[in-house]
């Protein structure tokens, strides 16, 4: 016979053959029962619970390690819009304020130099003022509100654009540029 603990018991003397025999039997129209009814014992029912757990715990962070990534994402999206389309400040001389509101909610009033044609474009909502790595850049409206469907907290001023100083001022409003014109 095999080394099972049964016969075991039966070399020590503490069992006899034929109870060895009537134990496996029991124990093997017990299994039988189970297998037919689909009960489980109770170590199955609480391994079969542990896994799931476990499986409910992986999904949970499955999930919340790709929300990190869709947020790294559109951050490197957003970065991306505002690095190839910022505009530049030389021989800005006035000083635009601003206020930028911090995720803490606290309130601070902030200054860019531009030029005083960039500060009528800005009152008149054709630029806007986007918060990249704890500076500040001026980019076109349009570009603005791309990144305002991604992130709209980076965003700090865009005002609202003026159709009739648009009409008025800009010589080609009769043309229009396709969203997805490439450069």
């Amino acid at each position: 016979m095999g080394n099972s603990l049964g016969d075991q018991f039966l070399k020590m003397g503490l069992v006899d053959k034929k109870k060895l025999k009537s134990a496996k039997k029991q124990k093997h129209k017990q299994s039988v029962q189970t297998a037919k009814t689909g009960e489980l014992s109770e170590s199955q029912k609480q391994a079969k619970q542990a896994q799931q757990q476990k499986t409910e715990r992986d999904r949970e962070i499955n999930r919340q390690n790709q929300l990190q990534a869709e947020k790294k994402a559109i951050a490197a999206q957003i970065k991306q819009l505002i690095d190839m389309n910022k505009l530049s400040r030389e021989g800005a001389e006035i000083k635009y304020n601003f206020t930028h509101t911090q995720k803490d909610g606290v309130s601070k009033i902030k200054s860019l130099y531009v030029t005083s044609q960039m500060s009528e474009q800005l009152s008149k909502g054709l630029l806007a003022v986007v918060s990249l790595n704890d500076g500040y850049e001026l980019i076109p409206r349009i570009v603005a509100d791309k990144i305002s469907l991604r992130d709209e907290s980076s965003i700090l001023v865009c005002n609202q654009i003026d159709e009739e100083d648009i009409q008025e001022d800009d010589p080609y409003a009769d043309y229009q540029i396709p969203d997805d014109l490439m450069w």
